[in-house]
This record gives C-alpha cells, structure tokens and sequence, in this order.
C-alpha cells in the first residue's frame, strides 16, 4: 500500500501488484480502497474483476468483512458498495464492483448482459478474439472513475478487454499472481511490489504444498475414442458448437 501511494505521488497513471494465489490481494485492495476514499478524496472507485463469482466473494468477503482501522465499522456500514448485477451504476455508491464483460456491455449502451456470460471462460481464455471497438458513452463518462483496480489484471489486457481498461481516465492498480511479460508492459514497467508464494510461506500467511507424482491405468496405457463415436466441438473464436462423427 505504501508503495502505492508513493507511485500515485509521483504522478504515475499505472501500477502493479504481484501477489501469491491466497496471500491477501483483494485485502490489500480493500485497505487501498479505504484510504483512497478518506484521505484522497476519491468520488468512486472501480473494482473489475473477471468472474462473476469473484465479484460476489470481492463483496462479502472483502468489503463486507473489512473493519475499518481504529473505527469498529464495517467498509459497507461508513461507505456505499455497488456489485453490478445490472447495467446501471447508482451515482451514491464510493465503489463499483462489476465483471469486465459486463463493464463492456454497459459502455455499449446495452440494456442488460447475459448472466452467462460473466462466468464463461472461453470468453475470457482468447487473446485473439475481436469484437466491435467501444466508443464514447456520455452515460458514462470517462472521469466515472477516479480510480480503477483490476483484479487477475493478466487476463484483461488483450483487445476486446483492453477496450474498458482504456476507456477511463483514471488512475489503475493492476493485481495478479502470475504476471506476464505483456502485464508488465502494459503497466508501464511500474511494479510496485513482488510478493512470491515462498515469502506468503514463510510469513505463515499461506500454506506449502506438497506435490504427489499418482500413476494411474489412463496415464499409463492412454485411451482411446470408438469410431463412430460422436462428439462435440465448439470454435473458440466464434462460439459456435458442431457434433462431429469421428
């Protein structure tokens, strides 16, 4: 967090968190949240995660869980949280929660998103898709948002996702536990903290693994697919799902 605050100091519109699977990311952005809204002033803030799901547990078990320091309050009892389940943003609300997909449909003007669609994979897992470009939406503008916190921010960085990332003028807080050398560019080479899996274990923040090497019967002799079996197959480009006689 201090590292943080000393990046926005120096002016600096992108900056990237690393941190472990399990060490405490979205704890991190909620106390990040906190003192961006009380003593920098901040109107509304955008948490955008990838997942619907993720969404959820972002509410409950970070905002909704989170006592403010030297207070005894909950975040949700002092300032006002909004996870999007529609395609509306209420102005009263400090922090937006919302899946980049459905930030997406928002900014191009869409009445509603597919629920589906902010759980699908697929949608996420393409580097390559291509899809109409956002224009301006004077619904919202693009000061909406005078910070923007993008969680598994190695995920939202090509094309179609990139979109919304660049939409906003706003200062933006990357997090992710597996950053790419694409992450990194995209964040303007400012990573502001590195936090391994090793350090998370040592501190007793997370829990080492152990690795067992199983053999089974399909590992060892493989398997097998009938002639004539049919089988579905669906383009990860277009969506579309064929059945195929092998």
């Amino acid at each position: 967090i201090n590292s943080i605050k000393e990046s926005l100091a120096l002016g600096k519109q992108k900056a990237l968190i690393q941190m472990a699977t399990g060490s405490g990311k979205t704890f991190v952005a909620v106390n990040l949240c906190y003192y961006l809204i009380k003593y920098c002033n901040a109107k509304r803030i955008l948490f955008l995660v990838d997942r619907g799901n993720l969404g959820d547990q972002t509410r409950v078990q970070g905002f909704e869980d989170f006592e403010v320091p030297n207070d005894g309050r909950k975040f949700t009892d002092i300032y006002n949280v909004q996870h999007l389940k529609n395609n509306k943003i209420i102005g009263v609300n400090r922090v937006v929660i919302s899946t980049i997909q459905r930030m997406y449909s928002i900014l191009q003007g869409e009445e509603q998103l597919d629920p589906g669609k902010e759980n699908d994979e697929a949608l996420m897992g393409d580097p390559t898709m291509q899809v109409e470009p956002i224009k301006y939406n004077p619904k919202v503008p693009i000061e909406e948002f005078d910070f923007v916190i993008v969680d598994e921010c190695h995920r939202s960085i090509y094309n179609l996702w990139k979109q919304v990332l660049d939409y906003f003028d706003s200062f933006m807080i990357g997090l992710t536990a597996t950053p790419s050398k694409s992450t990194i560019g995209f964040f303007d080479s400012n990573l502001v903290m590195e936090y391994s899996h090793d350090e998370a274990v040592a501190d007793q923040v997370n829990v080492d693994f152990t690795v067992y090497n199983i053999r089974t019967k399909i590992t060892r002799a493989g398997s097998k697919i009938e002639k004539g079996k049919v089988v579905a197959k669906r383009d990860r480009r277009t969506r579309i799902k064929r059945w195929e006689n092998l």
